[in-house]
């Protein structure tokens, strides 16, 4: 690690020492102010390229001149590779929270869907990155239509879409909270929530419905479709044909989210592998990827000895663990940055290697 330790206001020097000292090899580099603080976290194939140009943008008010001019030391550090260094960076940005990369990194345009907990979990879909223990499924693109399918998925099956801390109570639990009531909303009365706001719907039926839903988003059952295809079928039968492009308009929402849940679930079942990323000196390194994240890496295995023990690893790694559709919270970002590098870079596919292969005897 280098780190160039001067005044915020004596920019010459330090372009001197970066001119000087950096290279052009892959790498991260971090911006510090006065009191040594993370303020940005970056990543480049060319350290000594990218940094420079920061001067050059100096005296401008795009990103790069801000940063630049908010910053009193850098310190920059080399990776094998660009992959490494995108991971370097990822997990720099996660430990340190910079300003200008939480504040400033807003294009993100995935979506996921979570089922709460609680007395009656909700169905709804968020642009944060789970972070708070709810199940979640996803990512998904385009926030807008996902959130259009889950509002039909929702209306279907009668489940609430108000706040977390509405306060519940169950039809059978009169004797705490009273005889039942009316609903909060006029969804009730719509006939797209069964209520539980109100007393108006039994425990088990709700969470039933809620399971209906679950099962939905796992690709585990299809009943919602059914009930779709039904009802437009229905309403075709008896010449209501209004009201049967309704249902068929339901349909097309329903399918595209089943369809979309899978494609999601695949995509990350399908990122699991051992990945050799050639480094830009030599200095390759092989990676145990499981359902797109990182388990563990090493430098790629060369003699019979660190074949067997690189082999050990993968084992290591290996087991079953969560059920298809649990990405770990903590581990979304590098889970999109996965989806994102092998999406952007296919030829990096040839490779990689089954995680059976590296399992079989030697």
């Amino acid at each position: 690690m280098t780190s160039l330790a001067l005044p915020l206001t004596d920019l010459e020097p330090l372009h001197r020492r970066v001119a000087t000292l950096a290279e052009n090899r892959p790498g991260v580099y971090r911006m510090l102010d006065a009191a040594r603080r993370v303020m940005y976290v970056g990543k480049t194939k060319r350290v000594r390229t990218r940094l420079l140009s920061y001067f050059r943008a100096a005296d401008t008010s795009d990103k790069a001149g801000r940063i630049l001019r908010a910053a009193a030391d850098i310190e920059w550090e080399y990776q094998p590779s660009e992959f490494a260094a995108c991971l370097a960076e990822l997990r720099l940005i996660r430990r340190f929270r910079p300003p200008f990369n939480v504040h400033m990194n807003r294009t993100r345009q995935v979506a996921f869907i979570k089922v709460s907990s609680g007395p009656a979990p909700k169905i709804f879909v968020s642009r944060a990155t789970p972070s708070d223990g709810m199940a979640h499924y996803g990512p998904f693109v385009g926030p807008g239509r996902v959130i259009e399918a889950v509002r039909v998925l929702n209306d279907l099956l009668g489940l609430r879409d108000c706040a977390l801390d509405m306060p519940i109570h169950y039809a059978q639990q009169g004797d705490l909270f009273g005889p039942s009531g009316r609903a909060a909303c006029p969804r009730h009365d719509f006939g797209t929530c069964t209520g539980p706001c109100g007393g108006l719907v039994s425990e088990s039926e709700y969470r039933r419905r809620v399971s209906v839903a679950v099962a939905f988003l796992e690709g585990r059952g299809i009943a919602p479709l059914d009930r779709a295809v039904r009802e437009m079928t229905d309403l075709s039968s008896a010449n209501a044909f209004e009201r049967a492009a309704r249902w068929r308009d339901r349909f097309e929402a329903l399918e595209w989210l089943l369809a979309a849940s899978v494609r999601a679930r695949a995509a990350v079942e399908a990122l699991t592998f051992v990945y050799t990323d050639p480094g830009a000196f030599g200095d390759a390194r092989a990676y145990v990827i499981r359902r797109a994240t990182v388990r563990a890496t090493a430098p790629a295995p060369q003699s019979p000895l660190e074949v067997e023990a690189f082999r050990a690893l993968v084992a290591e790694h290996s087991a079953s663990e969560r059920q298809p559709g649990d990405i770990p919270t903590e581990a979304i970002d590098e889970t999109l940055l996965l989806l994102s590098w092998f999406r952007r870079h296919p030829a990096a596919l040839r490779r990689t290697a089954p995680l059976e292969r590296w399992l079989e005897a030697g």
